[in-house]
């Protein structure tokens, strides 16, 4: 037997896990919530949600227990949340804008106690 010359072709499960991975569909919070909710009626079952939406089981029911324990701490008064991007960019620049106001009346504290410091020497 011969064997064939150039390149050899990487085997085609590992072609087909590439492609999986590369095209995984990464779905939003809303789509995540409405999914666990349609799952929560239980107008169909869960393997059949599942299938139509095109994901495991495994997944629905994490997702589904995260949207339990985040409505558990909602509901218990726990209501701290991480900060989203636009919001942590907006309060560096609310803290970078106080700090220079701060800057501005210490400064110009320190200049008002010198001019009263040298007033009162000259009067005396």
């Amino acid at each position: 037997m011969r064997q064939k010359s150039g390149p050899s072709k990487p085997p085609a499960e590992t072609v087909v896990k590439d492609i999986r991975r590369r095209t995984r569909k990464q779905h939003s919070a809303e789509e995540k919530i409405r999914i666990v909710l349609e799952g929560l009626r239980g107008e169909e079952s869960i393997a059949e949600l599942c299938r139509r939406e095109g994901i495991a089981t495994s997944l629905y029911y994490s997702w589904s227990k995260e949207f339990l324990e985040a409505g558990k701490k909602r509901l218990t008064g726990d209501t701290a949340r991480q900060a989203t991007a636009p919001e942590v960019k907006e309060l560096r620049a609310e803290a970078a804008a106080l700090k220079e106001a701060v800057a501005d009346l210490t400064l110009e504290n320190r200049l008002l106690k010198k001019s009263m410091i040298g007033d009162g020497e000259a009067d005396a």
